[in-house]
């Protein structure tokens, strides 16, 4: 592949000089000799690398940098300059140039930087590539998973997404609720152009506020309506209404909510004419709303009405599998908010796996989020995990069964325990190579596969290029007896 260099060089003779230095097989060398058509060059088309004068007209080369970082231009930039201030070094490196050179340029040093820089950009583009095609790979929307929970959550959102009906989601605080709206809205092939998804809080406003953000308000209705107020039901048309934390809302606002959806109309509040609802509902709880309507705590004719089709989202700690995909994420996203680049180590992984997350996904991102700002260097391990994430202790190996189940679902069930354990560590000893564990395993390759493809292990994940730390199934005690040497 062809790795284009732009020279930025208002000299002719350091232009030439420039030139003749970075040409070579494989390289398309451009000349530009200000920072004004570099930035157009640079917009128009992918460069590996930028070679700046530091001193050039108009633009500096600083302030091209500073264009390129504020763009998000994906090029690394060496700075050349003739003056030799550790200052003007240092602010170059703050900025990300990957390199200063200082003329008169000695050749040989110039070339090692410059074939160092273009091994670094290559190496940086694979992984920015990489992470694409594992987010589109497990993404659904703005959800990611590879789960078994998961695959069944984006199968009951693609099935509902473009039904009339309302969707109860359930799940614990933190396991994405209003993400899985987010998808059942976007998937809703039904919904008018420019419908749009509006979310209300129903914890977060008293019964009188609630009921004019939900409905509206005319002017004069009370005390302080100067003016007429669109409600979040109108806001809506056409699109979808987004009922959070449904089981905190007030009884009496139970009643009127049941009413529109009864009869899908509504008045402003001090309103008299019938507005007719146009919009879906979703509703999302953390609470038990079938024990708080067995409590007298919610309405149970709203709760049936609004329970037409549930989707669980599922705690994190029932789908461990998906956290290093969400690792790899949320890493990158905090790089794109302009946070330090962090890795995180094998080690730190595995102890990520081996803990509960009472917060599920919410906490994993903040946890990430602070690691990343707290750890010194680039790789996160252990010692830079927060104090509060103490992982599980490990069963011992134990033969304890319920006496009651039959025999043979006893055996078959440790029978699927031991072999997925077993067939990640093998992955992982022959780095993904499905005819070298077979050959272990004294199995045919057919069997080898159709038994990664019945415990959903994907032999990708342990390429030498691609490997995430693997753990076994949270229920396996068997871990510390398998030797696969």
């Amino acid at each position: 592949m062809d790795r284009r260099i732009l020279v930025v060089e208002d000299s002719e003779l350091y232009r030439q000089q420039l030139e003749q230095l970075l040409a070579g097989p494989g390289r398309d060398v451009i000349v530009v000799n200000d920072a004004t058509a570099a930035l157009e060059l640079l917009v128009e088309r992918p460069f590996s690398l930028v070679v700046t004068d530091l001193n050039l007209p108009r633009v500096g080369g600083l302030d091209l940098i500073r264009e390129i970082r504020a763009r998000d231009l994906p090029v690394s930039v060496m700075v050349v300059g003739g003056d030799p201030s550790v200052e003007a070094a240092v602010e170059a490196i703050q900025l990300g140039a990957v390199d200063f050179v200082l003329k008169p340029i000695e050749r040989d040093l110039f070339r090692h930087q410059v074939e160092k820089a273009l091994k670094d950009r290559t190496l940086t583009d694979e992984i920015a590539a990489l992470n694409a095609r594992l987010r589109r790979r497990h993404a659904y929307h703005d959800m990611l998973g590879r789960s078994r929970r998961m695959s069944e959550v984006f199968a009951r959102v693609e099935r509902v997404a473009s039904s009339p009906c309302t969707v109860l989601i359930t799940g614990e605080t933190g396991t994405g609720k209003e993400l899985i709206a987010r998808a059942l809205h976007q998937s809703d092939v039904t919904r008018k152009p420019g419908g749009r998804l509006v979310a209300v809080n129903c914890a977060a406003l008293p019964e009188n506020l609630l009921e004019s953000e939900l409905f509206g308000h005319e002017r004069g209705a009370f005390t302080g309506a100067d003016r007429q107020h669109i409600g979040r039901f109108e806001t809506a048309a056409g699109g979808t209404l987004f009922l959070d934390e449904i089981g905190e809302m007030p009884m009496g606002m139970q009643a009127k909510l049941l009413r529109v959806l009864q009869d899908g109309r509504f008045e402003r509040v001090g309103g008299l004419e019938p507005i007719q609802s146009d919009c879906r509902v979703l509703a999302a709880t953390n609470v038990d709303l079938a024990e708080a309507v067995a409590d007298g705590r919610f309405r149970g004719d709203l709760y049936y009405r609004l329970n037409v089709v549930s989707i669980e989202a599922p705690p994190l700690r029932d789908r461990l599998d998906d956290v290093p995909i969400l690792v790899h994420h949320f890493l990158h996203k905090m790089e794109e908010r302009g946070l330090p680049a962090r890795t995180m180590s094998r080690a730190t992984l595995s102890r990520l796996l081996r803990y509960d997350w009472p917060g599920n996904v919410r906490e994993l991102e903040h946890a990430i989020e602070l690691m990343v700002l707290t750890t010194p260097g680039p790789t996160i391990e252990p010692e830079n995990l927060p104090p509060e994430i103490v992982p599980r202790r490990d069963e011992p190996f134990s033969l304890e069964f319920d006496h009651e189940r039959p025999l043979q679902e006893l055996t078959d069930e440790l029978t699927r325990r031991v072999e997925k354990v077993y067939l990640a560590r093998v992955l992982e000893k022959y780095n993904g190579r499905i005819d070298q564990c077979a050959a272990h395993c004294g199995l045919s390759r057919r069997s080898i596969s159709e038994k990664l493809r019945r415990y959903q292990i994907d032999k990708a994940d342990f390429k030498p290029a691609n490997r995430r730390s693997r753990k076994a199934p949270a229920d396996s005690p068997y871990v510390a007896a398998f030797d696969v040497a």
